[in-house]
């Protein structure tokens, strides 16, 4: 961004003061292992009354675009979307993909049984979250949709769709986590790539050239304190030497 110059002053109790693309203003307190463990899918602590200052999305951006790429071809792209009838057409997209999500059985979150009380109640709150976003997303302030400039992953094999997609998710992850600090909340979310066409149509995305890889709300979320959530051990899912 032309003219952008950026510092850091000294941290103070409430969390470390950014000075970037606007006015300064104070990140959160978190350690880099508070910010990955509690970096959370955000649904209903969404304030959908409140904007996202653009200058606040330029710096999760420029934080996105310190990921590695492969070859270093930043192909990632980061389509923000604030005008509100073209949120409102993408949130009715989402709705439809949604309903179809929601007759998957096994898939969808509700009907994905766990072992024990505890797990299944969790199992209930994500549903509710995830239902909750099913009719609310086009009510963000902001939509994100991560995307890979210069070809499609259709027909390009494991390899090339790997390399293709490795290097816009982790700049989404970046993303995600750099609105954390910022007191922001996102979702994760590929569900309205079942109709990713029509969501290309309505933003004018290049179709044939330009993948889209994740869809996000983005707004300020009501409270920051989010916890880590419950997860096995990692020995769990951990392979040491063979699978």
């Amino acid at each position: 961004m032309p003219g952008a110059a950026r510092s850091t002053a000294n941290a103070n109790s409430e969390g470390r003061t950014v000075r970037g693309y606007g006015a300064a203003m104070a990140l959160l307190p978190l350690d880099a292992d508070q910010l990955l463990s509690t970096t959370r899918a955000v649904r209903k602590r969404l304030d959908f009354t409140r904007p996202v200052e653009d200058d606040l999305i330029r710096e999760c951006v420029a934080a996105a675009m310190q990921t590695p790429s492969g070859s270093n071809n930043m192909s990632m792209q980061f389509m923000i979307v604030r005008d509100a009838a073209k949120r409102a057409a993408i949130g009715e997209i989402y709705r439809q993909c949604y309903a179809q999500y929601r007759s998957w059985d096994g898939i969808y979150v509700r009907t994905i049984q766990k072992a024990d009380e505890i797990e299944q109640a969790q199992q209930e709150r994500v549903a509710d979250s995830a239902d909750y976003l099913g009719e609310h997303m086009g009510d963000a302030p902001v939509l994100v949709i991560a995307c890979n400039n210069g070809s499609r992953v259709d027909n390009v094999g494991a390899m090339g769709a790997a390399s293709m997609m490795g290097n816009v998710l982790p700049a989404m992850w970046s993303f995600m986590l750099a609105a954390r600090a910022r007191g922001l909340g996102t979702a994760w979310t590929t569900m309205h790539l079942m109709m990713e066409q029509q969501v290309a149509d309505v933003l004018g995305i290049p179709f044939a050239t330009v993948q889209q890889a994740c869809l996000s709300p983005l707004a300020h979320t009501i409270g920051t304190d989010f916890k880590p959530a419950a997860r096995p051990a990692p020995d769990t899912i951990i392979h040491w030497d063979q699978w």
